[in-house]
């Protein structure tokens, strides 16, 4: 048996995870999900070196990959026409290719018409059916993205606040820290140096 935990801030979880049930069962069978067994062969194979080459590196990537191919196949075992929230909304091809857009490239100017266009959508029909499915306007869902990733990038590297604001689509730092501050309450750099923000909790999630 292979138990785990995910420290999560509860502030900043995303929604896909807010879906999640307490308890996943995932029945073991034959074909089913080769990626999650395929991680599941290599940690154990890790677990069971007596060398110790590699290992610090190797034990968190495969502990990582296994939760998402766990999270991955939970979503693709139920039903199509059951389907709501996020697990409807990676299935719909429109709403999944904008959402990809988004997060792979967070720093463009995006406008509704964007991501529509990405989509294959007119804008209302498209910000209706994201909406619907993700649970907000796709400009707001960007702004959320974009500003959960500047607080991750404030905490975790050195970047100049200039860097931060470029690298999460704001072409000036004025902007950037308005925007922050409104969202979390305080100064990017007061933020980066001070206390976790007030709301802001440890979620456990095992594996």
């Amino acid at each position: 048996m292979l138990c785990g935990a995910y420290s999560l801030d509860q502030a900043r979880a995303h929604p896909l995870f807010a879906e999640l049930p307490e308890v996943m069962h995932l029945p073991a069978r034959v074909g089913r999900h080769p990626s999650l067994q395929g991680a599941i062969e290599l940690l154990g194979r890790e677990l069971d070196r007596e060398t110790p080459l590699g290992g610090d590196a190797a034990l968190p990537a495969l502990l990582d990959l296994l939760l998402l191919y766990i999270v991955r196949a939970w979503y693709d075992d139920r039903p199509g026409d059951t389907a709501t929230g996020w697990a409807a909304a990676l299935r719909d091809p429109a709403v999944a290719a904008a959402l990809r857009g988004i997060h792979e490239q967070s720093e463009r100017l995006w406008t509704v018409q964007s991501p529509a266009g990405h989509a294959g959508l007119s804008r209302a029909a498209f910000a209706r059916r994201f909406t619907d499915l993700v649970g907000s306007p796709p400009l707001a869902y960007l702004t959320w993205w974009r500003m959960t990733m500047a607080a991750r990038l404030l905490c975790d590297t050195d970047l100049p606040l200039r860097a931060v604001a470029a690298r999460t689509g704001y072409t000036s730092e004025f902007a950037f820290a308005r925007a922050f501050k409104r969202e979390f309450g305080a100064a990017p750099g007061r933020y980066r140096h001070g206390p976790v923000p007030s709301g802001a909790g440890a979620q456990e999630v095992g594996t």
